[in-house]
């Protein structure tokens, strides 16, 4: 059975049968069916059911939220955010999609030559737990609107959230079958991948379970797009508003219990400012309230399993044992649930476990560096390179976005995701790019037109 936790309480609270052979071979035969008549509707009936959904995802928050809360542990002020968003997400592609997608007349030797963009078929989402609604709109709103069909697999502590993603489709009278739930053992994905009906593959999740999904989909000539892991560098320059700083860095840290690729991770101070800047930052951070997600005035939730928060704990403990100062927080918690206090570690350098290693939870980190220079070089001390913040000057702050490899970099801003624009990041944080007019070009055939006669020479 795939099994939901809630992580307040370490309680089962749902248990889903995963789908056999027969219910594999239905949703893929559906997916194909329902793709040769959506491929063909316009622009204007797909911005319909986009339209659709959205309003029953504003409609049903209440339910959608708690959800969330009950089976993720997100604090429900930010669970209505992330529906608000997803609603966003799927009104913007309806929108934005057929601009997005129009042809690009290209001059040649022929009479008229351009390139058109043309759906591909059922795509498959393999999505994770810790943003269950925004991530599955990220992935099916321009995949829809693209004229493919989304067969999703969503995550194994998510099933409540995966069944009503699916439901809200049902309710607002989409065609059916564009979009369905597949709930899979994540050991049963594989034969899925290589089935010849999906015909692409968008995956978000770790850079190990993202190598594995690459090479299955590579192997079968398919195309992908992977938004994995980040150790994302925050640098705080001595010109920097310190105060602003601190505030937006803060908060980045503590969203959905530092449990975000994008969360500002490794924090590099330059000397001058580097005291009084933890200083701030100590003071933010001890202001975030930690307790039962469901209750209006909490900050900071549970961790979504034991096993993240006992890794991270892990994390904590090497890095403090390396010569790293704890300012706060630190201790594993007593009491039910998966909890773990907002903590602040200083005096990190890039050889110590939570200056290498992504940190998923609310563990913020702080490095010195000897100037800005070095900033960037610490901030490029990676194997990753998911998103990237920078607080300084804003035309310096420009410059140096440059010199930083990440897919997106803030200045004097949080790293955050939005539909109008493109995320995605190289080196192990993934690539392929999501969201934005990017995005919905993963997955479409470039199709080239040339159409004589050949112009005179």
């Amino acid at each position: 059975m795939i099994t939901a936790i809630d992580p307040t309480y370490d309680t089962v609270i749902r248990e889903v049968r995963p789908a056999d052979q027969d219910e594999i071979e239905r949703v893929l035969s559906r997916a194909e069916q329902a793709y040769q008549s959506w491929r063909k509707t316009d622009f204007s009936a797909r911005a319909e059911v986009l339209n659709a959904v959205a309003h029953r995802l504003r409609e049903d928050r209440a339910r959608l939220t708690y959800l969330m809360t009950e089976e993720m542990g997100k604090p429900v002020k930010e669970a209505y955010g992330e529906i608000e968003k997803a609603a966003w997400c799927a009104e913007h592609y309806a929108a934005h999609a057929e601009s997005y997608l129009s042809r690009d007349e290209i001059s040649s030797d022929a009479s008229l030559s351009y390139v058109q963009y043309l759906p591909l078929g059922p795509i498959m989402g393999i999505l994770p737990w810790n943003a269950p609604f925004w991530l599955a709109f990220r992935f099916c709103a321009p995949v829809l609107m693209a004229g493919n069909t989304c067969v999703m697999k969503h995550d194994p502590h998510v099933p409540g959230c995966a069944q009503a993603i699916a439901q809200l489709f049902g309710d607002a009278g989409a065609p059916s079958a564009i979009l369905q739930n597949l709930p899979l053992r994540n050991e049963d994905a594989e034969s899925v991948i290589r089935d010849d009906r999906i015909r692409g593959i968008s995956f978000t999740g770790s850079d190990k379970a993202g190598a594995t999904v690459a090479a299955i989909a590579a192997s079968e000539i398919k195309p992908a797009v992977l938004e994995l892991g980040g150790s994302d560098p925050n640098i705080v320059l001595a010109d920097a508003d310190l105060a602003k700083a601190a505030e937006i860095i803060a908060l980045s840290r503590i969203i959905n219990a530092g449990q975000s690729c994008i969360a500002a991770k490794r924090i590099i101070v330059e000397a001058p400012v580097h005291d009084a800047f933890v200083a701030l930052l100590k003071e933010r951070l001890s202001g975030y309230k930690l307790g039962d997600p469901r209750e209006q005035s909490t900050d900071v939730g549970p961790l979504a399993r034991d096993d993240l928060r006992q890794g991270l704990h892990r994390q904590v403990q090497d890095t403090i044992k390396a010569g790293a100062t704890c300012l706060l927080g630190g201790d594993m918690p007593d009491g039910p649930g998966f909890f773990y206090p907002v903590t602040l570690l200083t005096d990190v350098t890039s050889d110590m476990a939570a200056g290498c290693e992504e940190t998923f939870g609310p563990v913020a980190v702080v490095m010195k560096a000897r100037d800005a220079d070095h900033a960037i070089e610490i901030a490029n001390d990676t194997h990753y390179g998911l998103g990237a913040a920078v607080w300084t000057e804003t035309s310096r702050g420009e410059a140096i976005a440059r010199e930083i490899i990440a897919g997106q970099v803030s200045v004097n801003g949080i790293v955050k995701t939005d539909p109008r624009l493109p995320s995605g990041g190289v080196r192990r944080s993934g690539y392929g790019r999501e969201l934005g007019p990017q995005g919905i070009h993963e997955f479409v055939n470039a199709q080239q037109i040339w159409i004589g006669p050949a112009k005179a020479s």
